[in-house]
């Protein structure tokens, strides 16, 4: 009868408790795919659920970070978990400051995040492919508003990223002479549908007896009476047929047709008061009808 170790089943029981344990040990174990913001990185766990698998890889998880999973979710092998990191935005938004959590990585995103379209992000202080880091940064944004400048009769509308009335002006090359009534005020922000109204200023009291000539009669006589009137002789332009140098000359700005009675009409009385109610030079035709009411 051959020899045999005493401790032969003692061997043998261990190695198969062994390779049992193993077995037990590897079907515990789970390889799972972890994706920190876009990184990917193969995790090898035990735990039954989201949460225990990132806590056995050593993943902490932050106020406003979003998982993907549910943190409680079970875990399968070959399960994917996502974790996006929050991270601070101090968002400037036409002039008014807040801060906002977003988990975007780009500016881009955290725009789309903060419900900002591109449409409506004219300047921004970042490009959209910058990186947003996970100390958060400052971001300011000006939106394409539409904004109406009412100057007389003429109505313009355009959309802008302008920080100031000013600078609104500045862009459609609106240039305002000394003494011009700006309404908002330049300084301020032009809000989304804001009406820039443009006036020129009068500073000079007209005369009583200016006032009092007849300059219905004159204009009937010099344009009908037709406050768009245009003369391409001169050329000459609305009520009392200026040529634009002598309407610039009493303030006028752009042309006459582009204002209203009321405003045609005061320049002209300014420049008979200027000229010292020498009118031959500016109506040769038909100055005399100022004094119609007079000759009555």
């Amino acid at each position: 009868m051959p020899w045999r170790s005493p401790w032969t089943p003692v061997v043998c029981a261990v190695g198969v408790a062994a390779v049992g344990t193993l077995m037990v040990v590897s079907l515990l174990v789970k390889e799972v795919t972890v994706v920190i913001d876009g990184e990917r990185r193969p995790v090898r766990a035990f735990g039954g659920t989201v949460q225990e698998v990132l806590a056995d890889a050593g993943v902490s998880v932050g106020y406003g970070d979003l998982l993907s999973p549910a943190a409680r979710a079970q875990v399968d092998d070959g399960t994917t978990i996502e974790v996006r990191r929050a991270r601070p935005i101090k968002l400037t938004l036409d002039g008014r400051t807040s801060t906002h959590l977003v988990t975007a990585t780009n500016v881009g995103d955290a725009l789309a995040e903060l419900d900002i379209t591109p449409a409506a992000a004219g300047k921004l202080s970042a490009p959209p492919a910058h990186k947003v880091p996970l100390e958060g940064m400052e971001l300011t944004v000006y939106t394409r508003r539409k904004v109406y400048v009412v100057a007389g009769t003429t109505r313009v509308s355009w959309r802008t990223t302008a920080r100031t009335v000013r600078e609104a002006l500045k862009q459609k090359r609106i240039a305002l002479r000394r003494g011009y009534l700006v309404n908002p005020p330049l300084s301020s922000f032009p809000k989304d549908g804001t009406v820039i109204t443009v006036t020129p200023p009068r500073t000079v009291q007209i005369q009583p007896e200016i006032m009092e000539l007849d300059w219905e009669s004159l204009a009937e006589c010099e344009s009908q009476g037709d406050p768009e009137a245009y003369n391409p002789d001169g050329p000459y332009y609305g009520l009392y047929q200026f040529s634009l140098p002598m309407w610039q000359a009493v303030g006028g700005m752009d042309t006459p047709t582009t204002w209203p009675e009321e405003e045609q009409t005061y320049r002209a009385q300014l420049l008979y008061q200027q000229v010292g109610g020498r009118w031959q030079g500016q109506w040769p035709h038909c100055g005399d009808r100022l004094f119609t009411m007079n000759a009555r």
